[in-house]
Parts: C-alpha cells; sequence; structure tokens
C-alpha cells in the first residue's frame, strides 16, 4: 500500500511499514511506456542518466548507496563553493567528491555496456536497422576526473556549482550510424525509447530471476501498424506481467486474448471479447 500523508510517503509492503520509495521500487520494479516515452531519445540527458541509475539500481548491489553518498557530497561541494571556501577547504571536498563519483562513474559505466549490447538486437527487431548506445561520463574523455575537476575549479567558483562529474554524464544514441536525438522521426524515437526500455527490463529480470511490472499506455499511438506489432512481439516475448491501456480493444496484439477491463463513467467492469 502507498499514500500520501502529513508525514510524506508512506510504504507498505506486506503489512510493514518501510522507509521510502526505495523499498517499494525494489519489491516492485516496473517500466512504462507511454506517451512520453520518446523523450528517453530526445529529451534531456537526466532523462538517460535517471535510465541508467534504474537499471544500476536493481543490478548493482550498493548503487543506491554509491548515488546517495555521491549526491550529498556535491551538496556539500557546491554550497562550499557558493560560500567562497578557501582553496584548502575545497581540496579536502575535492578528495571525497573523486572518490564518491568515481564509484558511481564505474558502476554506470558497466550499465551502459550491458544496456549497449542489448539494444543491439531489440533495435534490429523493432526498427530494422542497428542502433548503439555510447556513454558520455560527464568530463572530457581526454582527462582523468582529477585533473579535469582541478582545471574547472575556477569555472565552478564563477558558476557556484561543480559543472563536470557523473550528474553531467549522458549516453549518446546512435541509429544506423546517425546521432539518434538529431535524425529519427518522432516514430522512430518512439520504437528506439521502447527498444532501451525493454532492454533494461530484460537485463533486470535476468539478475532478478523474477518478470517485471511493464505498463504500457496506447502503445498503439504513433505507430502503424506493422511497428506496432513489431513492437508488441518483444513485449510478449520477455514474459513479464503486462498491464496495457488502449482506446480500442484489440486482442490481435496479443497471443492470447489477455483480460479485458473496461472505464466507463468511472467504473471498471470485466468485460470477454473473442479473438476476431
Amino acid at each position: 500500500g502507498v499514500r500520501n500523508s502529513r508525514d510524506g510517503l508512506e510504504v507498505r509492503i506486506d503489512g510493514e511499514n518501510q522507509p521510502g520509495a526505495a523499498a517499494l521500487a525494489e519489491n516492485l520494479p516496473l517500466q512504462i511506456i507511454g506517451p512520453d516515452v520518446h523523450e528517453l531519445v530526445a529529451g534531456a540527458p537526466e532523462e538517460r542518466r535517471r535510465f541508467l541509475d534504474w537499471i544500476a539500481f536493481h543490478v548493482e548491489h550498493g548503487y543506491l548507496e554509491a548515488w546517495r553518498r555521491f549526491r550529498r557530497i556535491l551538496k556539500q561541494r557546491n554550497a562550499a563553493l557558493k560560500n567562497m571556501a578557501a582553496d584548502n577547504e575545497l581540496d579536502g571536498w575535492d578528495r571525497e567528491y573523486l572518490d564518491a563519483a568515481g564509484a558511481v562513474d564505474n558502476l554506470r559505466r558497466d550499465i551502459a555496456g550491458l544496456v549497449g549490447h542489448s539494444l543491439e538486437e531489440l533495435a534490429e527487431a523493432l526498427l530494422g536497422c542497428p542502433a548503439g548506445a555510447e556513454y558520455r561520463q560527464g568530463w572530457s574523455k581526454d582527462l582523468s576526473l582529477a585533473n579535469a575537476l582541478k582545471g574547472s575549479r575556477e569555472r565552478d567558483r564563477e558558476q557556484g556549482s561543480t559543472q563536470i562529474g557523473p550528474h553531467r554524464g549522458d549516453l549518446r544514441l546512435v541509429l544506423d550510424e546517425h546521432q539518434a536525438k538529431r535524425v529519427v522521426s518522432r516514430g522512430q524515437q518512439k520504437l528506439l525509447a521502447c527498444a532501451l526500455i525493454l532492454s533494461a527490463t530484460d537485463l533486470v529480470q535476468v539478475h532478478l530471476e523474477r518478470p517485471l511490472l511493464l505498463l504500457l499506455d496506447d502503445p498503439a499511438a504513433e505507430l502503424d501498424g506493422d511497428a506496432l506489432n513489431r513492437l508488441m512481439s518483444s513485449v510478449i516475448g520477455l514474459g513479464s506481467q503486462i498491464i496495457a491501456t488502449a482506446l480500442e480493444p484489440d486482442s490481435r496484439l496479443f497471443p492470447e486474448p489477455p483480460t479485458l477491463f473496461h472505464m466507463e463513467h468511472g467504473k471498471l467492469r470485466e468485460t470477454n471479447w473473442q479473438r476476431p
């Protein structure tokens, strides 16, 4: 059970109170393919960082603690920059920052490599052309993090915040040897984003050895019939628990007619349907 109260988010699992959303995410891992799924390709780097963090949370033991430690130290270093801290104080924060940032970066890099490998097969199935993912670490690839941080100190002081590190990282997506964000259509963006989400779902399911919950909100939007069939074939092939919404029922999208619920006048009722 989940509810918002005056004290914040309350989570109960098997009748026991749990501390925060992390416990809920751990017990109910899920992914969503919705109307804004293309933002995973066309949107800001934050979307793709969150995507990598979700996989790492479920696959890499200790990632949540490493990420929390990095965010805490980043916040403290930024506060020191805003307060015009002396160089010797910043040197101390830099040592902490390098250790915490390096841990997050290494884990994200490993996850990005797994995603890139899995993405190739799914992109070929959904788009009919090769796709790839290249991890961008958040600072110049020609510099170590230590040297990049040292060289960025004056700029950090001017901006009052840390300009390089994992919080500036990204996942560069390539489709048929072109940067996907710039050249693909909206429908292609959706299919590529779906390929990313399905690859993440597959990776986490294999690691957890149990199916995930996959939510599909009007998967037919912006896709023609052939593209929709390819998408649903890949979805079904994962063996996940699926909850899908649609404007019109179409049992042909599933190998077996699914359970159908119809929403009308605010009431939900189960409906039987027959394959045409």
